[in-house]
Parts: C-alpha cells; structure tokens; sequence
C-alpha cells in the first residue's frame, strides 16, 4: 500500500522508544495497576512513539456530556482523535467501545481510538441515523514487528504526522475498496461475468454458455455466503453505485469539453 508515505524521522524513533515503553506497559499489567497510571503511560506513548506534543497537544480535560474523556489529540485548537483508556490489565470489551463511540458522536469527533497500553483499536464513527461505526485498524503493540511494512502502517495511522496527513482516512478508503466485500461484488458485475463467460466459450466453443449460468454459479457455489448478503455487502454494493456515477460524471464533463473544443470558432 503505497498511500501512507512514512518519514524516516517517524520511523528512525521507533526502535527505541517502542521497545521501552511496550516493557512498561507489560510491567503494568503483570502489576495490575490503576487506570490513571495507565492514562499517564499511553501519554508518555503517545509522545515518544507517536510524536504528539505532550503539553500542547493532548489533554484529558475534554468534557463531553458532563464527564471527562481519558485523553483528547487536538492540532491546531481542533480535536482530532478521542481517547478512551482503561487499565493494563483490563481486556478491553463492547462496552468500553460503546462509551467512546457515545462521547465521539456527541462532539462530532470522526475518530476513536480505544487502548489498554497494550492493545489499541482504532475506529471510525458513521453520523447518521443510526450511529454507526467501524473497526479500521487493531494491534497489540508488544507483538508489532517494526520491520513488517503492515505494522508500520499501523503504527503510523496514529502518529501525528498520520493525522496531520489524513492517513486515516486514505488507509480507511483503501481498505473500503480492497475487501472481499468490495471484490465480490465486483466479480459478480456484467462486465467480470461477461468476461467469464467468453473465456469459457473460447475454451470450449461446443458449449453454450449463458451469463445467468455464470452469476448463478458464482453465487451459490463459488463465492461465500458472507460475501453476498448483511450491511457490509450493501455498502459494498452502494460504494459502487457511487464510483459508477461519479466516472459518468467525470466522462461526460470529458466529452463536452472535447466537443466544445472541437467546434469552429464562431467568426
């Protein structure tokens, strides 16, 4: 994924501090110790690791509904991420998401990121009616090998210099597309049958070959049923609605601007 361009200087400080700090976070866990500690851990982790200013550029005074969230990133005086932490030694579970989910749609605040020290999970709030939202991107950071092109995309999802290059939402983009989801049904489109079907014709001419006999067989005996039906297939299904009509825009803007540059200049 060549999206995410990492600067060495991000990179150059991770052995480092990761190393370090991940033996901190597994001392306290073995420990059990509270969850302010913990707070002041991903603090100092967020600083060292993830490069964000620790006195201008975190703060655990983001009152949201009458309480406090754990921390809040804010660039610029904008929030960017929330987030939620719970003790080391806790295993973070649906309900400490939905409390993080809760305080992210009451302020507008796209993303989300649920942590232990050990474990983080980033996600992705969905406004609308319902609330929605999505897992983008998970790791144990004690398990993260930094020569592993993945984990180093996933580290920097949370970086500063992430956030300050909407990582997050082109890694969230590529990984809309390029899902089984997505590629499913793409294969079961007319122009990818069409193509089946020919192939198949040209192999064996004697055979009559329907394109209803393609999607029927990719549908029942190729393709999983988890691909073919529940809400991430139906998003999968309008994503593509949506690219189909934004290329026909953009083709039909091409051709009036060919035509229009065509036409003789009026004397």
């Amino acid at each position: 994924m060549d999206v995410l361009k990492i600067p060495k200087k991000v990179s150059d400080r991770w052995p480092t501090t990761v190393r370090s700090l991940v033996s901190v976070a597994v001392s306290h866990k073995t420990k059990d110790v509270s969850e302010a500690d913990t707070v002041t851990l991903v603090k100092d982790m967020l600083a060292d690791i993830f490069g964000y200013d620790k006195y201008n550029e975190l703060t655990s005074e983001q009152q949201i509904r009458g309480t406090f969230c754990d921390l809040a990133v804010k660039i610029e005086g904008k929030i960017r991420v929330l987030i939620e932490v719970k003790a080391a030694a806790i295993s973070l579970n649906e309900t400490h998401l939905r409390q993080a989910i809760n305080y992210g749609a009451h302020e507008g605040i796209e993303w989300i990121v649920l942590t232990n020290a050990l474990e983080w999970r980033l996600y992705r709030i969905k406004f609308g009616q319902p609330i929605e939202y999505e897992l983008v991107s998970s790791f144990c950071i004690a398990d993260v090998n930094l020569k592993n092109e993945e984990d180093q995309r996933k580290l920097f999802l949370l970086c500063r210099e992430g956030i300050t290059s909407d990582a997050m939402g082109l890694y969230h983009q590529h990984i809309s597309v390029l899902n089984k989801f997505t590629v499913a049904q793409v294969v079961l489109g007319e122009s990818v049958v069409s193509v089946i079907r020919r192939e198949l014709r040209r192999l064996f001419p004697e055979l009559k070959i329907e394109s209803e006999a393609v999607v029927e067989l990719l549908n029942n005996e190729i393709l999983k049923r988890e691909v073919l039906d529940g809400e991430k297939v139906k998003d999968a299904q309008q994503r593509i609605r949506r690219a189909v009509s934004k290329n026909a825009k953009t083709q039909a803007k091409k051709a009036a601007a060919l035509d229009s540059a065509q036409e003789p200049a009026l004397s």
